[in-house]
């Protein structure tokens, strides 16, 4: 009979330091940093520098502190932020930046400096990657890959965990490609090329009603569960976070494509969990987003296809900030998918946003040249957040630099040293 594999979940309320070392020991953590100890490379969950959409500083930090401890010669942490915004910004908002020069260590800002090709075999295409990463995936048995994600359920993916966390590792260029419902089987695909040695999650407060929830709403889409959650097999480590989610691998399109791709355990029976007892989570915590929305604004979907996981639910999530968290305007009408009705889409008036190719392809010539250019916005790409970013602060009259909490001339210093240093990042226009 085979091994079980084995994950842990441990209850960190009253000793977080104790608990984060106590699951790398148990598994063995030590051992593997000092069999590759020339690099460690921590992977956190830094998408946004909005407040409980990354990886807990304090996990970060004890992980740090474990790492420098059982012998890493260098230890770096590293992130590739979502589109829209720039690793560096992120960092410094969050406090990353501070958290690094206080445990003399590296950042890493995937966006920046150069990049490789990395193939995904199941894809059957290539992506950019930054070249730390192809170090990574080049060098598996001298270098130390620990992922620490943020345990969140995900509009588009149901949750966010280990495997979707290392969609981060990909360039923003990359990211849109199949960001649609091939994406499941892209984010199994981004794990097939490269696998952490550990996945600890952080389960201290998890973020429900998608992964990026306005401040307005932290009330209800923040549930403190105070756990941590460790194994060596990433699926298997998933595989018991959407069960804590209250999902099973079925419901979580990704987890199943890495199960079906041979890439670790997805059964339940085959995983030894230890610590609290998964009876003590009893709750299907939601991911759709949470119904508060402009009243002014239409949304139209068309009836042929309209991927939740490419221009629906990331242009919604961005749509409901902008009203809640920074008074942004409505009366305009949203349009995604393909298969619309050519009588309503004749009947609408003022301003509209064409999101993605699909709703492009099909009437973005015929509502530019009816309503005039000046009136249509319009994303060209599947989930093409920085454009998207751009037409929504534009439509809903927010300045981007509004949506970052600290001095604008701060923030504009630290994109154009990102620039300097060779950012790719896709972002917006920084004046509406």
């Amino acid at each position: 009979m085979s091994q079980k594999q084995l994950v842990s979940v441990i209850d960190a309320k009253r000793d977080l330091p104790g608990t984060v070392a106590g699951i790398l020991d148990r598994h063995g953590v030590d051992e593997v940093i000092a069999e590759k100890p020339d690099a460690c490379y921590i992977k956190v969950n830094a998408v946004d520098f909005k407040p409980h959409v990354f990886t807990s500083l304090a996990v970060t930090g004890e992980v740090i502190d474990y790492c420098k401890r059982a012998g890493a010669r260098r230890v770096f942490l590293m992130e590739n932020s979502t589109q829209g915004n720039v690793t560096r910004l992120v960092f410094e908002v969050a406090g990353f930046t501070r958290l690094c020069e206080e445990k003399g260590i590296e950042p890493l800002f995937l966006d920046e400096g150069r990049e490789a090709k990395v193939h995904l075999p199941h894809m059957d295409y290539d992506v950019h990657m930054s070249r730390h990463v192809k170090r990574i995936i080049d060098d598996r048995d001298k270098v130390t890959y620990i992922n620490v994600p943020k345990l969140k359920t995900h509009s588009m993916s149901v949750m966010t965990v280990g495997i979707k966390n290392q969609y981060g590792l990909v360039a923003h260029r990359d990211r849109s490609i199949d960001h649609n419902f091939r994406l499941h089987k892209k984010l199994a695909d981004v794990y097939s090329v490269i696998q952490p040695d550990f996945t600890l999650v952080d389960g201290t407060v998890v973020t429900i009603y998608g992964h990026y929830p306005p401040v307005a709403l932290h009330k209800m889409s923040l549930v403190p569960l105070n756990i941590i959650v460790g194994g060596r097999d990433t699926v298997a480590v998933d595989t018991v976070c959407a069960r804590i989610l209250g999902y099973k691998v079925a419901e979580v399109k990704h987890l199943a494509e890495a199960r079906d791709m041979g890439l670790g355990c997805a059964d339940m029976r085959s995983i030894e969990v230890e610590g609290e007892s998964l009876d003590r989570f009893t709750e299907k915590y939601p991911y759709e987003l949470y119904d508060a929305f402009p009243h002014d604004v239409e949304v139209i979907r068309g009836a042929e296809r309209n991927c939740l996981e490419g221009c629906d639910a990331n242009t919604l999530a961005l749509l409901q900030v902008l009203y809640l968290d920074f008074e942004g305007k409505g009366g305009f009408t949203i349009m995604m998918g393909k298969g619309f009705d050519r009588k309503r889409i004749d009947r609408i008036k003022g301003r509209v946003l064409v999101a993605g190719p699909c709703a492009y392809d099909e009437v973005g010539e015929r509502l530019i040249g009816r309503l005039g250019r000046k009136n249509v916005l319009f994303t060209r790409e599947c989930n093409d957040l920085a454009s998207t970013t751009g037409a929504l602060t534009k439509l809903m009259k927010v300045s981007p630099l509004k949506m970052v909490p600290i001095n604008p001339l701060k923030s504009l210093k630290l994109l154009a040293e990102a620039k300097l240093r060779g950012s790719k990042a896709r972002i917006p226009s920084l004046i509406p």
